[in-house]
């Protein structure tokens, strides 16, 4: 019988595993060619993949407690040391994400291997890592970035395996800004009820700077004048991907999808809530007329509450604002095994952090609202 909750961390990563652990779950016809360990002369272990940089194994430890040089492996260990490193952190469960590993495992050019490996590693995740504890290593299963008919095979691949969320790193189409060829997966998703997540990078959800961050009907307006600048004009790019979806109807289109956007902080949404109302509202013609933006059916502050959860780390000033955006709109996160993280102080950080918070906003936001977005198993 599961527990009952009281604090889930919505935001703790699990991107410093060892190779070896997991590519026996890789298709034999790709898995020569999957990340491998390697161990160096001096004893370090690293992680290798073609046309890419060795990457450093002990990434992510928690330096603040056991400095830099630490070779136990906190946050990279089996599923049961992962357990231990919840109960001394005082956390019930974690939603765990994979971070940064898909970009590295790019570098295997054939998009039939990559998604292998992805597929794999999905498998392993719900076969042997969750497996020991579902109630407690909660996982995104990896939706490729490899085009549309990939994303939607995996993210059916996912559901068939019981992972309770999918983590995107791109939009199901492999680019960086919204299609209209999205909406099968948006659709698939709903109609499925898989929870959707993304991870920022360093607070940003904008998923690539190498691309257009729109693709507008028309284009005739000045340059940096564009209604994607000029929306996010003094707000900064936590808000980019959700206000690209909300810009492209997608949210108009699909009412009930809502996006998990993982590691934002939460501070800056009311702020960012009335910039890019007032900064529509002072452009909306000129979108129109000059890039072909219709403008959607409400304010764009209400998609940043209607449709999605956002995850803060330690941010007092966005607790003290949460009434700005919905108690039930915000989730807890630790952040670890990174260097953000408190681990293993969590309860200490959360007790200064929530000190005048009532019972019931605070259960919300440490483990209520987690439970509700992800469906998770209360009884």
């Amino acid at each position: 019988m599961a527990p009952r909750y009281n604090v889930i961390s919505a935001d703790s990563h699990l991107d410093v595993v060892r190779a070896d652990r997991w590519v026996h779950h890789v298709e034999a016809k790709w898995r020569d060619r999957a990340p491998r360990l390697v161990t160096f002369a001096d004893g370090r272990e690293g992680i290798v993949v073609e046309n890419r940089a060795i990457k450093g194994q002990n990434q992510g430890i928690p330096h603040k407690v056991y400095g830099m040089e630490d070779k136990r492996g906190v946050g990279a260990g089996t599923p049961e040391q992962r357990v231990a490193e919840q109960d001394e952190d005082g956390v019930d469960a974690e939603i765990m994400f994979t971070h940064g590993q898909m970009p590295f495992w790019r570098g295997l050019s054939d998009d039939e291997g990559y998604e292998a490996v992805i597929r794999g590693y999905n498998e392993w995740l719900a076969e042997e890592y969750c497996a020991f504890a579902p109630d407690r290593l909660i996982a995104m299963g990896l939706i490729p970035d490899s085009g549309l008919d990939a994303a939607i095979a995996e993210l059916e691949h996912i559901a068939r395996l019981g992972l309770k969320g999918a983590q995107f790193i791109a939009y199901p189409s492999g680019k960086g800004y919204p299609t209209p060829e999205d909406d099968r997966f948006w659709a698939l998703a709903l109609d499925m009820k898989m929870p959707l997540t993304s991870h920022t990078v360093s607070g940003s959800t904008r998923f690539w700077t190498k691309e257009p961050s729109f693709l507008y009907p028309k284009s005739g307006g000045r340059p940096g004048g564009d209604p994607m600048t000029v929306i996010l004009r003094f707000v900064g790019d936590q808000a980019t991907a959700h206000v690209q979806m909300t810009m492209a109807g997608v949210f108009d289109r699909f009412p009930d999808l809502r996006i998990c956007w993982s590691e934002t902080q939460a501070g800056w949404l009311p702020h960012a809530m009335a910039q890019i109302d007032h900064n529509f509202e002072c452009n909306s013609f000129l979108a129109e007329k000059n890039y072909g933006v219709v403008p959607p059916a409400k304010p764009f502050s209400s998609y940043l509450v209607d449709n999605a959860v956002w995850v803060f780390l330690n941010d007092p000033i966005g607790v003290k604002m949460r009434h700005e955006v919905g108690v039930d709109k915000l989730l807890w996160g630790s952040d670890f095994s990174h260097s953000a993280s408190d681990w293993p102080h969590s309860r200490e950080s959360i007790d200064k952090m929530f000190a005048d918070v009532p019972d019931d906003e605070r259960y919300k936001m440490l483990a209520g609202n987690a439970v509700d977005f992800f469906r998770l198993d209360v009884n």
